[in-house]
C-alpha cells in the first residue's frame, strides 16, 4: 500500500494554508474550527424540516395501511423509506431538535407497529420521547410473560458527534508527518494522510487514553471472530478497527439514532443485510451475524465508491446518499475534498477510525505498553427447540442465566424465539452435559435441580414430591456418584431442602478465599493466575467468565490462599 501526504496542500478545502513550518497548525483547516463556521444543511429554512417530516410521515402511514391488508413485505418497504427519507435528507439528525424528536419518535412507531406484542413501560417522565398517535390513540396491549428489560450502553457515537480536538492536539509537526507517512504503509487498504489523523492520535494519548486502553483490551474478544468474517467477504482486516469507534466493543451499544449492537446498525439497513428484528430476538446485537452484515454492507459500500475505504466508512456512518449529495457538491470523489459538506460526526468519524488503526497496529510506539487483549471468546453451540427456558439451558450447562444472556446478546426474553429450533451458545466444554440428557419433546416442561452429596433417588423424590420412577425415566443411566444434577418436570416440585439425618457423615464445606481484582482483570484471568478452572470461578462470583472487573473488586476463591503467578 501506498499512502502519500502532501505536505502543502494550498488549495485544499480542508487544508485553507499549509504553511512549511515545523508546527502545523489545523487552525487554518476549516474542518478543525467544528464547522461552525461552515453552513450545513440543518440550518436551512424551517419550511424544508416540515416538508421532510410530511415525507417521512406519508411512507409510514402507507406501510401502516399495508400492514392492517396484511402485506408485510410492502409495509416493511414503505416504513424503510420514512427512515431512509430522515436519514438520507443530509440533515444532521443530532444537529435539529425538531428532526431528532421525530425520528426517535418514528423508529419507536415503526417497531410497535411490527413487533405488537410488546407492551413499552409508560415512562413517569415526560422529558423522555415516547412515540403516541394522538390522532388515533389505542390501547395497549398486554405484556407478555417472560420479557425482561434489556441493559443498553451509551454508543461512543453520541460523544463523537461533540468531540472538538483542541489546540495542542491539533498541532502537527514534521516529525508527526513523517511517522504517519511511516505507520501508513502497514495498513492493508489505501487511503490519504491527513493531519487530522495524528490530532486523533494525539486525542487517545491524551484525554482519550482510557478510551483506547479499554478498547485495546475488549477488541481481544471480537477480533479473531471479525478478522475471520471481514476476511471472508473480502473486507481489509484492518477495518474491522471500525467497530472500536462505533460502540467501543460493547455487544448493547445503543445511540440516540437507535443504532444497536457492535456495528450500530439502524432498524432498516439491519433488516437490509438480513438481521432478524423480533419481539424475541434483535440480531443487530449478536455476534456472527452482526459481524458479517457489518462487513457485507462495507463491502457494497466501498464497491460504490470504487474502492474508496474513507468513503466507504463514512457512507457506514452517516449513509450513502449523504455522501452522494457531498460529493455532487464537492465535483469529486475524495473523503478529504467532500469534509465541507457532510455532518461534523462524520467528519471525526472518518480520521477517527484511521487514527485507531495506526495506534492497535503498533501500540506501544504510540505510549499503549503493557496491554494485554482479553483473550478470544469460546463458546460451544447447541441446538435447542422452540421456546426453550435460559434458565434451563444455564441450569443443564452448569452456569448462570447472565453468563448464557452474555453469551447470546441477540436475545430479548427468557426463552428462545417461538416458531423455530434455536442455535444458542454455551460455555466451551460443555456441550456434551446435562443439556444433551434432556429429549427435545421435554425442553419445554423440564428443569434442572441441585443434588447433595450422599443423596439418593428415593431421598430427591422425597423433597421434591415426585416418584422415583419419575426420577429414573428423565434421567436414565445416570450414576447419582458421578453427578450433582437431576432432570425433573418444571411443574408441581416441591424443592424442598435435603436435611442430613443424624449420625450421617457430614460434609465439610469448603474453606474460601478472597483476592482483589486489578484493573483489566477478567474472572479468567484470575483464575489462570490461581490455577483453577474459569468456568468454576465464574460460577462461584456468579460473574461471566470474560467480563471486566473493576479494580478492587473482591472475587472469591476456592480453599485457603494459594500462591499467585500474579506480578
Amino acid at each position: 500500500m501506498s499512502a502519500s501526504f502532501p505536505r502543502l496542500m494550498p488549495r485544499v478545502a480542508l487544508l485553507a494554508a499549509l504553511v512549511a513550518t515545523p508546527v502545523i497548525s489545523f487552525a487554518q483547516i476549516p474542518a478543525a474550527s467544528s464547522a461552525r463556521s461552515i453552513p450545513n444543511e440543518v440550518e436551512q429554512a424551517d419550511a424544508r424540516i416540515t416538508r421532510l417530516i410530511a415525507k417521512a410521515e406519508d411512507h409510514f402511514k402507507k406501510g401502516k395501511l399495508n400492514l392492517e391488508d396484511s402485506k408485510r413485505e410492502q409495509a416493511r418497504d414503505e416504513f424503510d423509506k420514512a427512515v431512509d427519507t430522515i436519514l438520507e435528507s443530509g440533515f444532521d439528525v443530532r444537529a435539529s431538535q425538531k428532526v431528532q424528536v421525530f425520528y426517535l419518535e418514528l423508529v419507536e412507531r415503526i417497531y410497535r407497529e411490527e413487533v405488537p406484542l410488546q407492551a413499552p413501560a409508560v415512562p413517569n417522565n415526560s422529558a423522555v420521547l415516547v412515540a403516541q398517535n394522538t390522532q388515533d390513540p389505542k390501547p395497549v396491549p398486554p405484556s407478555i410473560v417472560g420479557f425482561r428489560d434489556q441493559k443498553f450502553e451509551p454508543s461512543p457515537l453520541d460523544e463523537l458527534s461533540k468531540l472538538v480536538l483542541t489546540r495542542e492536539e491539533t498541532e502537527v509537526t514534521d516529525a508527526d508527518v513523517k511517522a504517519l507517512e511511516d505507520a501508513a504503509g502497514n495498513v492493508n487498504f489505501a487511503f490519504t494522510l491527513n493531519p487530522l489523523i495524528q490530532g486523533y492520535i494525539k486525542y487517545y494519548q491524551g484525554r482519550g487514553r482510557s478510551t483506547m486502553e479499554n478498547g485495546l483490551r475488549k477488541s481481544g474478544r471480537y477480533m479473531k471472530l471479525a478478522r475471520t468474517i471481514f476476511a471472508q467477504e473480502g473486507v481489509p482486516a484492518d477495518v474491522t478497527w471500525l467497530g472500536q469507534v462505533e460502540s467501543a466493543w460493547k455487544e448493547k451499544a445503543y445511540s440516540s439514532a437507535a443504532a444497536s449492537g457492535l456495528w450500530q446498525f439502524i432498524p432498516g439497513t439491519g433488516r437490509a443485510y438480513g438481521l432478524k428484528q423480533t419481539a424475541y430476538i434483535d440480531e443487530r446485537n449478536s455476534f456472527e451475524q452482526a459481524t458479517r452484515a457489518s462487513a457485507r454492507h462495507l463491502k457494497d459500500l466501498a464497491k460504490r465508491y470504487n474502492g474508496n475505504w474513507e468513503l466507504a466508512m463514512g457512507a457506514y456512518n452517516t449513509g450513502a446518499g449523504n455522501i452522494d449529495r457531498a460529493i455532487a457538491r464537492a465535483g469529486t470523489a475524495n473523503f478529504w475534498m467532500i469534509y465541507p459538506y457532510i455532518a461534523q460526526e462524520t467528519r471525526n468519524y472518518v480520521p477517527n477510525i484511521l487514527a485507531v488503526i495506526l495506534i492497535a497496529k503498533n501500540p506501544e510506539k504510540y505510549g499503549f505498553k503493557g496491554i494485554k487483549p482479553e483473550p478470544p471468546m469460546v463458546y460451544d453451540i447447541v441446538q435447542v427447540p422452540t421456546v426453550t427456558s435460559l434458565q434451563l439451558i444455564a441450569d443443564a450447562s452448569d452456569t448462570t442465566v447472565d453468563h448464557i444472556r452474555s453469551l447470546n446478546p441477540e436475545l430479548k426474553r427468557d426463552t428462545t424465539p417461538r416458531g423455530d429450533a434455536y442455535n444458542v451458545r454455551i460455555p466451551a466444554g460443555r456441550a456434551n452435559s446435562l443439556l444433551k440428557r434432556i429429549s427435545p419433546d421435554k425442553r419445554e416442561t423440564a428443569r434442572v435441580i441441585s443434588v447433595a452429596p450422599g443423596e439418593d433417588l428415593q431421598n430427591v423424590a422425597g423433597r421434591t414430591g415426585l416418584s422415583v420412577a419419575q426420577l429414573q425415566a428423565m434421567n436414565a443411566g445416570v450414576d447419582l456418584k458421578s453427578t450433582t444434577k437431576l432432570v425433573v418436570p418444571n411443574s408441581n416440585v416441591k424443592l424442598t431442602r435435603w436435611v442430613r439425618a443424624k449420625g450421617e457423615a457430614e460434609t465439610t464445606t469448603p474453606a474460601l478465599s478472597r483476592t482483589k481484582a486489578r484493573k483489566g482483570d477478567t474472572i479468567r484471568k484470575i483464575a489462570g493466575a490461581h490455577n483453577l478452572d474459569a468456568n468454576d470461578l465464574a460460577r462461584l462470583n456468579g460473574i461471566p467468565a470474560d467480563s471486566e472487573l473493576r479494580a478492587g473488586q473482591e472475587v472469591k476463591l476456592p480453599g485457603a490462599p494459594a500462591p499467585s503467578r500474579r506480578r
